[in-house]
């Protein structure tokens, strides 16, 4: 049955919760698939659940539903779940709402196989033998955050994702190339860039070439230096700063990368536009780092009570079924000055890492990857494709020595960053 979120949280206050929160969510989307150049299938899911966390005597307690669901049962789940959990301080938002309205500018599916189509035919007019596949997702999400205190807060988002691929036979191998953008909206100026840097790519790897051993520098292009900002969002994170896991966690105010490096967060920046967070708290943007300086980390309810702050609205749930934990919206790296092609031609040598293969990169900075697509500079001109490369190093090392910033940021996944030139690193083939 569908119920109002407001009648959830009386059923659990009359079942003796002295707090209550109804986190709600719904989903649906629209997904066009392209195979071999060619439309495979039309996909669609709509999917809907709700979240009802509750204190009984200060114990919480949190039940889970999916779909349809029986609300008498779901707030007794919640109540049983309690009398097993030690009490615990209770962090909720007051009287407050925000609504975020919905925005009708969305994509139809007969929009986005075009979309397919018009991109695929681009690529495979200028390399006829490609084989391309992709794949154009509209999505639309709902969220609603009720408590018993008086919170009322709902947001609508509507996003396209587009991800095409390109395989090309090649004198000793297939070269596969791939790349994706989000957009809200339409996103047309999303695709042709998508095109664009699969096209580009293309280019630079006509050729392939051996790198050289040793100690060189090394050019991380957006999507390759999303790979150091990864860890760097895990540093700046409470949580880990308060269990004394990040390695700035008694750094604030002091400098901790290169003075060439400012982040932020915007939530207010397109297409990770974010009113409020799950615990409804309002976000803000954030100055996370200014020229090389920590200036905070980001948090939630729980941990900037710890730290004795108030919440930065970063709190959000990975699931229906975990509490709110700190969260970047996403990660602002301000840009250099500099064209990507100024760098380049500065150099007698350098790697440029564009796609990297490799496990994760952990809180401690440490890493060892395999360039699945990245080329070799020679004396200011990229020479080809280096194949077999292995690059070592440590994230913040990396940042604490970076010796350029291009002017060419733009969007992987939720990071916006340029392309960074850093001093040398182990280079293994």
């Amino acid at each position: 049955m569908d119920i109002k979120p407001q009648k959830l949280i009386d059923l659990a206050l009359r079942r003796g919760a002295s707090h209550a929160e109804v986190y709600q969510s719904k989903f649906k989307s629209s997904s066009v698939l392209f195979e071999t150049n060619n439309l495979k299938s039309l996909e669609s899911s709509d999917s809907q659940g709700i979240a009802l966390r509750l204190w009984k005597e200060g114990a919480p307690g949190l039940a889970v539903a999916y779909g349809e669901f029986d609300s008498d049962e779901l707030a007794d789940k919640a109540i049983a779940l309690s009398a097993l959990n030690n009490t615990e301080s209770i962090e909720l938002n007051h009287s407050y709402t925000n609504f975020q309205p919905n925005k009708k500018d969305s994509i139809s599916i007969e929009q986005l196989i075009e979309s397919g189509k018009n991109a695929i035919n681009q690529l495979r007019d200028i390399h006829g033998e490609a084989v391309c596949n992709g794949e154009f997702i509209h999505s639309d999400y709902f969220t609603c955050l009720v408590n018993s205190l008086g919170l009322h807060c709902e947001r609508n988002q509507s996003l396209v994702n587009y991800y095409l691929e390109l395989e090309l036979p090649t004198e000793e191998d297939f070269l596969s190339v791939y790349d994706n953008k989000l957009a809200q909206g339409q996103g047309k100026n999303e695709i042709q860039q998508t095109v664009k840097t699969i096209l580009q790519r293309l280019e630079w790897a006509k050729k392939t070439t051996l790198a050289p051993k040793g100690y060189i520098p090394v050019l991380f292009t957006p999507n390759g230096s999303s790979m150091l900002w990864n860890t760097v969002s895990e540093a700046l994170n409470s949580k880990f700063a308060l269990d004394k896991t990040s390695p700035w966690s008694d750094k604030l105010q002091k400098q901790v990368m290169s003075n060439s490096l400012t982040l932020s967060q915007n939530p207010k920046y397109k297409p990770y536009i974010v009113p409020f967070d799950d615990e409804g708290t309002s976000t803000q943007k954030l100055s996370l780092i200014k020229k090389g300086n920590l200036q905070q980390f980001y948090n939630n309810l729980a941990n900037a009570k710890m730290l004795g702050m108030k919440s930065t609205g970063n709190g959000f749930r990975p699931n229906l079924k975990s509490y709110p934990t700190p969260t970047l919206i996403n990660l602002i790296v301000e840009p250099g000055e500099e064209s990507f092609s100024n760098l380049i031609k500065k150099l007698d040598q350098c790697i440029i890492i564009d796609l990297a293969l490799g496990k994760k990169i952990d809180i401690s900075g440490d890493f060892s990857i395999n360039i699945e697509l990245g080329y070799f500079v020679q004396d200011g001109l990229i020479s080809g494709r280096v194949k077999n490369t292995v690059v070592t190093g440590n994230v913040y090392k990396v940042l604490e020595n970076i010796i350029g910033i291009a002017n060419d940021p733009c969007w992987i996944n939720s990071i916006h960053t340029p392309s960074l030139l850093v001093e040398g690193l182990s280079i293994i083939n």
